[in-house]
């Protein structure tokens, strides 16, 4: 029987991450595979896994997460903030890869019907260290603690002046889509990012999480008829339960990463839980 799937953080410029993609094949005929986020950096290594894995699950849906937005300077793609994700979006259609910007499919299958909603709302900095009361405060606290994401070098918000103003556009983009929704329609929410705060918690260093979510999303589950949530980004793979709802973060990481658990990285997570199966 065929199954809803989710997988993410596949980092595919690592060889060993690379080679775990070529061995993805689904359970059975007719496997959705959702893709949350951070496929890569390079837009090559993105279009080759989106390509590979649609021409083996019947759907494959895509969210970007923050790796595949960085413009680095060994990328011929040379895009920056919303013009790349928009040239993103143009490659995965040519794919048969369904993005945010695609009406919602339907998954009608064991555990449906469900509507697959991939979102893209990126982070405003509200996921703040104790001791911040503001942005400003957050970033210094991290630069102090020498915890800087990343993302403060390749991830351009253009044409916005600022990622968090860029997350308040897709902010309420997405919240618009989600309104338009039938009243009870089940849904499984999708994102890089977590929606809720609470799946951060666990971080080794809590600077960091002012780059993983926005406060503004803490209730979306509830609101939009949530069944399941769908994210990657933290590269803790597990379940959070939240108002009857699983959270199930389905990411692959590292390669340092995954080889300290004594075993290669799980393929695709299935995310129709009930909570004996979390």
């Amino acid at each position: 029987m065929s199954g809803l799937y989710g997988i993410s953080d596949l980092h595919v410029g690592f060889p060993d991450n690379r080679a775990f993609v070529e061995g993805l094949r689904p359970a059975s005929d007719g496997d959705w595979l959702i893709v949350a986020g951070d496929v890569g950096e390079r837009f090559s290594d993105v279009e080759w896994t989106l390509r590979t894995l649609a021409g083996r699950f019947g759907t494959v849906v895509w969210v970007p997460g923050n790796h595949e937005l960085w413009t680095t300077k060994d990328d011929p793609v040379s895009l920056r903030g919303e013009a790349r994700y928009r040239r993103l979006v143009e490659m995965c259609r040519g794919l048969g890869v369904l993005t945010p910007e695609d009406p919602y499919p339907v998954w009608e299958g064991e555990g449906g019907p469900v509507t697959v909603a991939p979102l893209f709302v990126l982070y405003d900095y509200t996921f703040r260290p104790d001791g911040a009361s503001n942005k400003e405060e957050a970033l210094k606290l991290a630069r102090d603690a020498g915890i800087v994401c990343t993302d403060e070098v390749y991830l351009y918000p253009d044409p916005y002046p600022t990622r968090d103003a860029w997350c308040d556009a897709r902010i309420a983009y997405t919240e618009r889509r989600l309104k338009e929704l039938p009243s009870g329609t089940r849904t499984v929410l999708v994102n890089h990012w977590p929606l809720i705060r609470e799946p951060t918690r666990v971080l080794w260093y809590p600077e960091f999480a002012q780059w993983c979510g926005s406060e503004r999303t803490a209730d979306w589950h509830v609101r939009f008829g949530a069944v399941s949530v769908v994210y990657g980004h933290l590269h803790i793979p597990r379940t959070i339960w939240a108002d009857g709802v699983p959270h199930v973060e389905v990411s692959v990481g590292y390669p340092r990463e995954w080889r300290k658990r004594d075993t290669a990285p799980g393929g695709p997570r299935p995310v129709l839980l009930a909570r004996e199966d979390a």
